[in-house]
């Protein structure tokens, strides 16, 4: 039982049970030592363990108990040198509370003390704890080169194998979030690919894996990798469940209806994203594009306004305008789109990611586009192609390159267009990007047919009608085996048959082959 062991054993106990993913029984365990080692004189020790206590309180959102534990480690400092490390860690959640508050100017520059008592103390975690903590805030404040040789420097003590396990797997995930929020991918994948291997490494570690799957799963969804990705987020709620990590799990979920959405298995996202929402994760700009992919255009432009009403910080707006300029377009609102692509520009000249230029671009290029200028169209989408080439991002560069394509053929290069759209074309199929692929044929080929049939759905039908199976169909049109089943599915819909032979002779019928 906790209650009859020593100091030593107790703090042993805490780092077993957090690393296994016994939250609860960890805190208890820091509980019982602070209070072992107070009753003993040993204050500093003791104030360790608050210090640690109300760290994790306040990571799982529970203010007053968090706050409460970081003063009780304060008052057992009051008789201690103001260098000594413990009073380092103290300025670890002035920090934190200052990054969130928007004040990254001070966040530095307590970050920074942390780190000075740190290395004058020795103390490795401390000192990569604050370097962390002041490269986040560096990005956050538009400083991202300075803020990003912070983040490497914390992770190389990582990666060194100079800390211990908890704050190890605390810089990790730490670092690799900065990197995504700021759009900084190919460190994003570095780092991701060194937690995976690290997390490996320890076949009893719970707590982190979790948080690495979910790493993977964004990763691997860039890439293009969707089955994978939803395997990994899936995963990764199960391993979190154990852990107990709802805001962790909720973005599982999100990046499982991420994947399902561009897959076009558009009710296992709605499932996903449902799941996401209820584990407190807002599920936008997600939610507002898989309503856009049914065909519920004005429920998306109300869901997308709606969050940009309520976001505030430029980085998680970033991560939004994107979808708000795509669904104002579809919705006619040229103005608006116009607007929410100004300020991605904007955002995007301020932080200087390839990534962040690049979705400016795209958008900037779509906006062009739908307002008249197609060779100002081609400019834009032509550098945001490029670097989604180069940063290995195959979907979006697929997408550039239909928008390409349309804005060759309206400057009347059809030679070019045929080639762009082509291009596009067969990496979306290769993808299984279904939806993407509806939509390529809406905006290249013309609308749709007898039925209600897109031109896709018309091609298949008509191979179908000759006899092909749904596996030659998928050869013959470069598409995935599951994107032909989802069209047969469609096709049967749409004519009101539940056969291919019902579905051969409506084609007949009507004059469709």
């Amino acid at each position: 039982m906790v209650s009859r062991l020593d100091a030593d054993d107790l703090e042993l106990a805490v780092t077993t049970a957090y690393l296994g993913g016994r939250v609860a029984e960890a805190m208890a365990a820091l509980q019982r030592a602070e209070q072992v080692l107070a009753a003993k004189g040993e204050r500093r020790r003791a104030a360790r363990c608050a210090f640690w206590l109300g760290f994790l309180l306040l990571g799982r959102g529970e203010l007053a108990q968090g706050s409460g534990w970081v003063a009780r480690a304060r008052r057992l400092l009051e008789d201690e040198p103001p260098d000594c490390p413990e009073h380092g860690y103290l300025l670890l959640p002035a920090a934190m509370e200052q990054l969130e508050t928007g004040d990254n100017a001070a966040a530095q520059v307590t970050a920074a003390r942390a780190a000075g008592i740190g290395r004058r103390a020795g103390e490795a975690d401390l000192v990569a704890m604050a370097q962390f903590l002041q490269g986040a805030a560096a990005v956050a404040g538009g400083e991202v080169a300075a803020g990003l040789a912070l983040l490497d420097e914390a992770m190389v003590a990582a990666v060194a194998g100079e800390l211990t396990p908890p704050v190890t797997g605390t810089v990790y995930c730490g670092v690799i979030d900065v990197c995504q929020q700021v759009a900084e991918l190919r460190r994003a994948r570095e780092w991701t690919a060194a937690l995976s291997s690290w997390c490996d490494s320890q076949p009893d570690l719970v707590t982190f894996t979790g948080q690495c799957l979910v790493h993977q799963a964004e990763v691997l969804r860039l890439g293009g990798a969707w089955p994978e990705a939803v395997e990994a987020a899936r995963r990764a709620a199960e391993r979190l469940a154990e852990a107990s990590d709802e805001l962790a799990i909720g973005a599982a979920n999100y990046q499982q209806a991420e994947a399902h959405r561009v897959l076009g298995q558009l009710q296992a996202a709605e499932d996903a994203y449902q799941l996401a929402s209820r584990w407190g994760r807002e599920p936008q700009p997600g939610l507002a594009l898989l309503r856009l992919a049914q065909g519920r255009s004005e429920a998306a432009g109300t869901a997308i306004r709606r969050v940009l009403t309520e976001t505030g910080d430029r980085l998680e707006r970033a991560r939004l305008l994107p979808a708000a300029v795509e669904i104002l377009l579809a919705t006619g609102d040229l103005d608006g789109a116009r607007e929410a692509a100004a300020e991605l520009a904007g955002i995007a000249d301020a932080y200087r990611t390839p990534a962040l230029l690049a979705l400016a671009d795209q958008a900037r290029g779509a906006v062009c586009l739908a307002g008249g200028d197609a060779a100002g169209a081609v400019a834009a989408l032509r550098g945001a192609w490029r670097a989604w080439r180069e940063l290995e991002v195959p979907y979006e560069a697929a997408r550039a390159r239909l928008l390409i394509g349309l804005a060759c053929r309206e400057l009347g290069d059809e030679d070019a267009a045929v080639m762009e759209l082509g291009a596009a074309r067969a990496v979306l199929a290769g993808l299984g990007a279904g939806p993407d692929l509806d939509r390529l044929d809406r905006l290249a080929g013309g609308g749709a047919v007898t039925g209600g049939l897109t031109t896709r759905e018309l091609e298949v039908l008509r191979l179908l009608a000759a006899g092909a199976t749904n596996h030659a169909i998928a050869t013959r049109l470069h598409l995935a085996d599951k994107t032909v089943h989802r069209h047969v599915s469609n096709i049967y819909a749409k004519l009101g048959v539940s056969s291919r032979a019902a579905a051969t002779a409506y084609a007949y019928q009507h004059q469709l082959v």
